[in-house]
């Protein structure tokens, strides 16, 4: 759950709500012509509306994935221990001896990656928007869908390069 699934999952939420959200605020500010009165005061949009965006995931993604993997490894405990009769100090030990600090800090890098993936492609959606707002619901749309691919293709890369790491 840390290295793989944790990641993964709170990616995808955070793609499917902040990826659509980006791309969404920085489309209506297209439509609305916000962004072309920022570049004619002389402001970059890319400073002023995107940097933020990246550095707020880039900050919140790690800690909603370890919170992410402690919600996973505590639903664990209560399934093993109402389905299967394992106690709860047996799974925690357990759990202790087979995680590892990379599989911790693996999980927490990829989200990092992640983060990236999902704030870039959101707000590049946004910013490349029409003129309509019909366009505004299809960037938002492409955020999604095109975060959601990059981050299963990322995560693919990183289990090959983990295994080939032998991490």
């Amino acid at each position: 759950i840390c290295r793989e699934l944790g990641p993964l999952m709170v990616a995808v939420i955070c793609a499917g709500r902040s990826g659509a959200a980006f791309a969404a605020e920085l489309g209506t500010m297209k439509v609305g012509e916000e962004v072309d009165a920022l570049v004619t005061m002389g402001l970059d949009p890319q400073r002023f509306l995107v940097v933020p965006k990246i550095l707020g995931l880039l900050a919140a993604l790690p800690c909603l994935t370890i919170l992410g993997d402690l919600i996973g490894v505590v639903g664990g405990m209560l399934i093993g221990s109402v389905v299967l009769d394992v106690p709860h100090i047996v799974y925690l030990n357990q759990t202790m001896l087979s995680l590892s600090y990379s599989d911790i800090f693996g999980g927490v890098f990829k989200s990092l990656v992640f983060a990236l993936l999902i704030g870039g492609i959101g707000c590049f959606c946004g910013l490349t928007t029409g003129q309509s707002a019909q366009s505004v619901g299809r960037s938002a749309t492409a955020a999604v869908v095109a975060g959601i691919f990059s981050i299963v293709l990322a995560d693919a890369a990183f289990s090959v390069m983990f295994h080939v790491l032998g991490i």
